[in-house]
């Protein structure tokens, strides 16, 4: 009877087996092209934060598997590209983009660089998975190009509604040298005039000696130029000096930026809303912690497949339509994700967080919006400087 039994599972497994390798040769396939142009190594002070090579191309990989965790049963199948370019290979990511056909395209690239493949083909829908530039969202914008990332803008606000929950309203601000540091800090001076505060002071980075050695001496003289403030921001999109900040100023005050309090769209110490599970399953595929570019690219694959579930698998103009004017994604996050049809950027909360633990999730309690409370971080339709959307 025993041995009767065994032969039933053994051949309802094999039957099952067969089944499973039958659908996945019928199922229908949906092609993604994850297209990198890496980015330029730069010299730093600190070498304890490497870059890791899978930056954003792992996050990818885990929307695939969970994607298809779903297309199984479904009777679909997402299969990635990956086109991983040296740097300032523009004309090899033509090349990519030229013989592959995949209809949906994660950029990892400067923005520079995703506008000049952006504007070569309408028949594609492109995700924005690296760059935070406030341009790509405003006079930049393309009306095929989709930004996971939150942008500086969204990033600043977050940290300006804190420190008005603080009523913190003394600013200082340390702003690096580098193209990122400057457009960051444009974007903390212009969310502190939407919130109607302003900087009573601020310094450039100057020093660029070795500061493991030499912080404790030369940071305190720096800072005490500031005078006197209650809150000191840095902008700094490297962590390359700021991590020699805290504990070391003139002052002692709250640090924003470096290893103070971040704004980013994902972090390793998110824990809430079922986070927890999300980082697990990411550990397990990459060995190491999610990171916003790796989150961005994740959110951006699985909206696609939300977006071809819930149109019963549309055409591209439909797919775009149902992301711009129906999705709600649960991100892990506390809300439903969604994309402002004026723009093109995701809604999503931005976490405060610091190396240990997530203090806060923007928007905080308090900032509300006519629309959506998501739509108090970054550039609202009203000042929108986006028209290709023509919203």
């Amino acid at each position: 009877m025993k041995n009767i039994v065994k032969l039933w599972f053994c051949m309802l497994a094999i039957a099952l087996s067969s089944t499973a390798i039958e659908a996945s040769e019928n199922a229908r396939k949906f092609s993604v092209l994850y297209l990198k142009i890496a980015t330029p190594e730069r010299p730093v002070l600190s070498n304890l934060d490497p870059i890791p090579d899978d930056l954003g191309r792992a996050g990818a990989e885990l929307a695939v598997a969970d994607n298809n965790t779903t297309g199984g049963f479904m009777g679909y199948e997402f299969v990635m590209d990956v086109a991983d370019l040296e740097e300032g290979d523009l004309a090899g990511a033509r090349d990519t983009l030229r013989t592959n056909d995949a209809p949906f395209v994660l950029l990892d690239m400067s923005a520079d660089q995703m506008l000049a493949l952006v504007d070569q083909s309408d028949t594609r829908l492109f995700f924005n998975v690296r760059s935070y530039d406030d341009s790509l969202r405003g006079a930049d914008c393309r009306a095929n190009l989709l930004h996971t990332l939150p942008s500086y803008a969204m990033r600043a606000d977050a940290l300006m509604q804190f420190v008005l929950k603080k009523r913190w309203d003394t600013l200082a601000l340390i702003a690096g040298n580098t193209a990122e540091d400057g457009k960051f800090a444009d974007a903390l001076r212009n969310s502190a005039r939407k919130f109607g505060l302003s900087f009573t002071t601020e310094e450039p980075w100057v020093l660029d000696g070795d500061l493991r050695r030499q912080a404790g001496a030369e940071v305190p003289l720096l800072t005490q130029k500031l005078g006197d403030y209650d809150v000191l921001f840095v902008a700094d999109e490297h962590n390359d000096f700021a991590r020699y900040l805290a504990y070391n100023t003139w002052l002692a005050r709250p640090l924003l930026g470096g290893d103070g309090l971040r704004a980013t769209g994902w972090d390793r110490v998110n824990e809430q809303w079922g986070a927890a599970q999300l980082q697990s399953r990411f550990r397990d595929l990459a060995g190491r912690d999610m990171q916003d570019v790796d989150y961005a690219a994740w959110a951006a694959l699985r909206a696609v497949d939300e977006a071809q579930l819930r149109t019963n698998f549309a055409n591209l103009d439909g797919i775009r339509a149902y992301l711009l004017d129906g999705i709600e994604l649960a991100g892990f996050k506390g809300r439903p994700l969604s994309f402002r049809n004026w723009n093109g950027q995701m809604r999503q909360p931005v976490g405060l967080t610091h190396a240990s633990a997530l203090v806060a999730m923007a928007p905080l309690e308090g900032f509300l919006h006519a629309r959506n409370e998501l739509d108090s971080l970054g550039a609202d339709a009203p000042e929108s400087q986006c028209t290709a959307f023509g919203e």
